[in-house]
């Protein structure tokens, strides 16, 4: 089979993945005389269209599944999507808002309907690309949390938590998004640095005896003040402790208070306390039992409590109030203050901490056996540096308010009669109140947090509350694979939800990813249009594999990495350096598909050919050239060397081992060593070993980069000569020991370093690359063998028309380029390749223009003027570029030195 010209992705992914598809190669079925391997998938949001953090994301979860799968476990990729309650109602409230309705207009049941039509209009778009990336999930199980399993699992694991006292409903200081109109947890609160002020007012003392300062940065908030603390241990304020002072505007008597929460070192020492409307206010209010006022309402507008200022918007209040503090002689001074402000995640409006009876989930009895769980090592972070990130939240986590003010969602399964106000909450639909009968019930109108559900999902998706035979096979899951950006939001609550209900962690293994960045380090955003790269465009222009592979290479453990376009360029050129030594390798391989003639008998031609298959055959020493056995064992160490690392998780180093062995080992020497024996017709014997060599190790290494780049491979796979239907589900390549020649491994590198460097020698004095030149090689006596054995090939590969090998290590050659390489020195007469005396003219003016650019640099760098103003990156790139400087100059003097010898 032939491989056209040019490689098109595009053709090539669409009728593999097909024929996968078709075959059923992604279907798990529980095979119990296997080992299960399982992965479930980050549900995307149900809204969502591919982004970069996805493709990284489902690429490394890919790697690994077709991994395991090659390697014989009953491997499970469960994928799903997640019914994004903040996300997608908003989606279905701007597509009404265009109709001129809103779902008030429209009614709950029939606005659901609407989002659901929507859910089955746009839902599938993000599955689609996920498919176009090449994922290998088992489509046939594809689930989503809204589904009828998944919303049975809600129901079961609610009404299990709430019976044990673990969920309760309770007035609250909650986080509030004035925009999206619904509650949000703390760790959705997305926390900006932004340049605000200190207010500094005056509260005067009610016996007239002063004042106490107060210094804030929400000055409207301080119409519901209910108390000013100051720290015990703060001598400045001790004498004021259990006064009152006169609220100004208000003009209401609140306490002087102590509480060791207090910071005296932040503004004057003293603070306002509204309990309210600020988390430390509130727990501070509960311990001193001071009363809660809420002054801004669930619209963000200030309430009939505020008086005069009713009805205002907040900021709006917050310049009235100023206006009025510095009218009454109440406000001392204004401050520049940069504090950090929480803003909700979907829409970034500033977040308002207010009261509001909710539903809550108790976390501390749920984090003590999640933080047992990773410190007893049943479940390991990868890197481990994560593990502490994951501690320290759940050692210092407060209870999780768990109620949406949303339609879209599981609503909550709690009733209230409206006879005899019984709570039932239920796991069906009661008809009739338990305790007095009654008819008149009504579900609680809010709906559980979107995280709710996803925390179940490594065993929802598995059949449970049901106990499936999928289930007890692959729960636990095996590894999930995820961002550090969502470690509290979705990986604590799977961790403690499973170890809830199941008795069992949910997965062995976490693997943290890092953040996919533009190419300036900066994270892509909405707001900066120019740095958001869309993968369907790069998919477009470039094939799946290609973006698959870039991705792969650069990541590192839980390191973010850069996104350049260069990058993506390189794994192109990669692609085409495969396909194109494919198509050399399955040129020369149809040509002697069946050979003829007295050197090769059919014994032979069998046996070459079940080598190139990759049956364990192992071929006779004497058939085999120095080339031949290193790159045969160059094979296996790499294959042993590329399964260890995957066995760690690097799945970046793993790639980057695969592109080296391919481009520089594979393509640059071994392809190159082998032409003189493949344009040959005298031994058939020889041309036909290389040949089949040549097929075995690209087949092998094939089976090693499909993970990572499945069309590709499969596409060629099946071109080169092998046993079974697809590269999916051929045996992961074992390693054999009969392939390894160690000895033959060193000296062939010290080969490949002697030409490289008579390479290096012939583009530093610009000989042109059909000239053919003179080589004087200096050599200890236990190189001397090596050189004499290797000649033919390092004259080959060199351009060498002539070469002597001198015994005498004091020996020197005149007019010469020199340098040395695995430990022989070697010298290349330069008389008749070059005009020496216009070279020396050459080498000395580049050395002159060198020394004046090593100068300035050098006066720049140490100027404290410049380091102190440039940009670091400016001053890192002088410095770097000095060190780059300074090794030619010294390279060009040794060059004229051997010039004038």
């Amino acid at each position: 089979m032939s491989l056209p010209t040019v490689y098109n992705p595009q053709s090539v992914e669409e009728k593999w993945y097909q024929i996968w598809l078709e075959k059923k190669y992604f279907h798990a079925e529980v095979e119990k005389d296997k080992k299960p391997y399982c992965i479930v998938i980050p549900p995307p949001n149900v809204t969502g269209v591919l982004h970069l953090g996805h493709a990284l994301d489902d690429t490394l979860q890919d790697v690994l599944i077709r991994w395991r799968r090659m390697q014989g476990y009953n491997a499970l990729w469960m994928p799903g999507t997640d019914h994004a309650g903040i996300a997608t109602q908003a989606k279905v409230e701007q597509a009404l808002a265009k109709e001129g309705l809103t779902k008030y207009d429209l009614g709950r049941e029939k606005f659901l309907e609407r989002v659901w039509a929507w859910k089955k209009q746009y839902g599938g778009t993000i599955i689609k690309q996920l498919k176009r990336m090449g994922a290998s999930c088992d489509w046939d199980r594809e689930r989503f949390t809204m589904d009828e399993g998944c919303s049975e699992a809600v129901r079961e694991i609610f009404i299990k938590l709430y019976e044990q006292g673990l969920i309760y409903r309770g007035s609250y200081l909650i986080n509030w998004c004035p925009k999206c109109h619904t509650t949000i947890s703390d760790i959705e609160v997305e926390h900006e640095d932004r340049q605000g002020h200190l207010w500094h007012i005056r509260y005067p003392l009610a016996d007239g005896a002063g004042f106490i300062e107060v210094a804030t940065t929400r000055p409207e908030t301080m119409l519901g003040d209910t108390a000013v603390a100051v720290h015990p241990d703060d001598a400045r304020y001790k004498d004021l402790v259990g006064k009152e002072v006169i609220l100004p505007i208000m003009n209401r008597k609140i306490p002087i208070i102590a509480d060791s929460y207090v910071d005296m070192s932040f503004g004057t020492g003293a603070v306002k306390i509204t309990p309210a409307h600020d988390i430390n206010d509130f727990e501070m209010g509960m311990r001193h039992n001071l009363p809660q006022i809420t002054v801004i309402d669930f619209d963000a507008k200030m309430t009939p409590d505020t008086g005069k200022y009713a009805g205002m918007d907040r900021y709006e209040c917050r310049d009235a109030v100023v206006k009025d503090l510095q009218e009454q002689g109440y406000l001392v001074g204004i401050e520049e203050h940069s504090h950090a402000v929480g803003q909700c995640y979907r829409c970034d409006t500033i977040i308002e901490p207010l009261i509001s009876k909710q539903w809550f989930v108790k976390m501390k009895p749920l984090a003590e056996p999640a933080i047992k769980a990773v410190l007893d090592g049943r479940i390991e972070f990868v890197p481990e540096r994560f593990t502490k990130i994951y501690l320290g939240w759940l050692e210092n986590i407060r209870d999780w308010c768990i109620s949406r003010q949303l339609w879209w969602g599981h609503r909550i399964p709690v009733w209230y009669c409206g006879d005899c106000h019984e709570v039932i909450a239920s796991r069906t639909d009661p008809t009739a109140c338990p305790k007095c009968g009654s008819k008149k019930l009504e579900q609680d109108q809010d709906v559980l947090d979107t995280w709710f559900s996803s925390g179940l999902w490594p065993f929802s998706t598995l059949g449970w509350p049901k106990q499936t035979e999928e289930l007890k096979h692959f729960y636990p899951t095996s590894v999930l694979v995820t961002g550090r950006d969502i470690i509290f939001f979705w990986v604590a609550r799977m961790i403690f939800m499973g170890l809830e209900s199941q008795k069992e962690v949910p997965f062995r293994k976490v693997l943290i990813h890092g953040l996919v960045l533009d190419k300036f380090g900066k994270k892509m955003s909405k707001s900066r249009p120019e740095t958001i790269v869309d993968p369907q465009e790069v998919i477009d222009k470039f094939g799946a594999d290609t973006l698959r592979f870039t991705l792969a290479t650069g990541t590192a453990l839980g390191q973010d990495q850069r996104f350049q376009l260069e990058k993506v360029e390189g794994s192109r050129n990669f692609t085409n350096k495969i396909w194109n030594a494919a198509r050399f390798v399955l040129m020369h391989h149809e040509k002697e598909m069946a050979i003829e003639g007295d050197l090769v008998d059919d014994l032979h031609s069998s046996m070459l050919n079940s080598f190139a298959k990759g049956q364990n055959v192992s071929l006779p020493d004497e058939w085999l050239t120095l080339p031949d056995k290193w790159i045969l064992s160059r094979m296996e160490t790499v294959t042993a060397d590329v399964t260890k690392l995957l066995e760690r998780f690097d799945l970046g180093a793993a790639a980057s081992l695969l592109y080296d062995f391919l481009w520089n080992e594979y393509c640059d020497w071994y392809i190159e060593f082998s032409k003189p024996r493949l344009y040959q017709d005298e031994n058939n014997l020889e041309r036909k070993t290389a040949q089949s060599i040549l097929a075995r190790v690209l087949r092998q290494t094939m089976e090693l980069l499909h993970p990572f780049m499945p069309f590709l491979t499969e596409e060629i796979w099946q071109a080169l000569p092998h046993e079974g239907e697809s590269i999916m589900i051929t045996q992961w390549p074992a390693v054999n020991e009969k392939n390894q020649y160690a000895a033959a491994g060193a000296e062939m590198e010290a080969i490949i370093e002697v030409v490289r460097t008579i390479r290096n020698i012939r583009a530093e004095a610009s000989v042109q690359p059909q000239k053919k030149v003179e080589a004087i090689f200096v050599s200890p006596a236990d190189k001397k063998a090596v050189l004499e054995r290797n000649m033919q090939y390092i004259s080959s590969m060199a351009g060498l028309g002539s070469s002597r090998l001198v015994s005498d290590e004091s020996y020197q050659a005149e007019k010469s380029i020199s340098a040395v390489a695995a430990g022989i020195k070697i010298f290349m007469p330069v008389a008749g390749l070059v005009d020496v005396a216009k070279e020396k003219e050459r080498l000395s003016k580049e050395y002159d223009q060198l020394a004046s650019e090593i100068g300035k640099i050098e006066s720049r760098i140490s100027s404290d003027s410049f380091v102190a103003k440039a940009p670091p990156q400016v001053v890192a790139k002088e410095r770097e570029k000095l060190v780059n400087f300074k090794d030619k100059a010294v390279k060009i003097k040794e060059r004229l030195e051997q010039l004038n010898s």
